[in-house]
């Protein structure tokens, strides 16, 4: 419910401000898309399974989840890379360069994020890979524990973890240092603070957002990470069920992380929130005050 009310208010917002989006927020608009896409197609069932004490479906289902739990995971994670990336050049850039990174490259750099990520999703399928049920068996994922006596499963983790994991986080972690030491740089240079230039301001700002969706994706992400890599070298069995359940509902609870972030740091979204939400009430307002003795569902609707 989250995920879905916060990430929606994000994309209306974007929808609102079309003509108004830096380029930047083109990706912040994708990681929203992505969010709210693993939402809708996975977590009813999953909820569902929770309710029969057991997988739902047949395993053309589980594929299914797996699937899109691998598709819009890469995405998410391609996706913070690029922000990252994107952030560090327009901070070390000057500022007759920033126009380079034109919407135009942007929506080619998300294209290509989703084609990376749909290639991924689908090698398992083409029998690089296996997806298969969780350890606690209420959702499906990439079936870890065949991997440790299968060369082909093992090559496959090994350049998953490095390619959409690894080199991912790394870049990531080495483009936010560089604009922390750029940042620091700046200011040693400006001694008196009130003479530090609103956009220096709103620039540590931006960044310190991207920085916290990166940290809170990365580590609601590791404890899964963790689970998962003891269950290639060892037996799941050796792991309780609640131990690879905690860490599994830890990572899907990354998707409602975001729009509080942006609530918090960003006073455009906010502005735009608050007119949804005086939107919201005045429909109710009006359908409780003029049609409630006529139409008893309204007084249901108010209430």
């Amino acid at each position: 419910i989250l995920t879905i009310l916060g990430n929606s208010a994000v994309l209306a917002t974007a929808v609102k401000r079309s003509s108004l989006l830096k380029t930047p927020e083109l990706l912040t608009v994708n990681l929203a898309v992505a969010d709210i896409g693993m939402a809708l197609s996975m977590y009813p069932l999953a909820i569902a399974s929770a309710w029969n004490h057991a997988w739902l479906g047949v395993d053309a289902s589980c594929v299914y989840y797996a699937l899109m739990g691998f598709l819009f995971g890469v995405c998410s994670m391609m996706t913070l890379c690029a922000m990252a990336v994107i952030r560090f050049l327009v901070t070390n850039s000057s500022k007759s360069s920033n126009n380079k990174i034109t919407k135009n490259t942007v929506c080619i750099l998300i294209a290509f994020i989703w084609l990376y990520s749909l290639l991924w999703a689908i090698l398992p399928l083409l029998g690089w890979g296996y997806y298969g049920p969780e350890p606690f068996g209420i959702s499906c994922t990439i079936a870890w524990s065949k991997f440790h006596n299968s060369s082909n499963g093992f090559s496959f983790i090994l350049s998953m973890f490095l390619l959409c994991t690894v080199l991912p986080a790394l870049t990531i972690v080495a483009c936010y240092l560089g604009i922390a030491w750029k940042v620091h740089k700046a200011y040693q240079e400006i001694q008196n603070i009130d003479r530090i230039p609103n956009a220096a301001k709103l620039e540590k700002k931006l960044t310190l957002m991207a920085v916290l969706i990166s940290v809170g994706f990365l580590s609601s992400w590791t404890p899964y990470a963790a689970a998962s890599f003891w269950s290639i070298f060892s037996s799941s069995d050796s792991l309780q069920p609640v131990v690879t359940l905690l860490p599994c509902l830890f990572a899907k609870s990354s998707t409602a992380y975001n729009p509080f972030i942006y609530y918090v740091f960003s006073k455009t979204f906010r502005c735009e929130v608050k007119k949804l939400q005086c939107c919201c009430g005045w429909r109710v307002h009006y359908f409780s005050s003029d049609n409630s003795a006529e139409h008893p569902v309204s007084t249901w609707w108010s209430g």
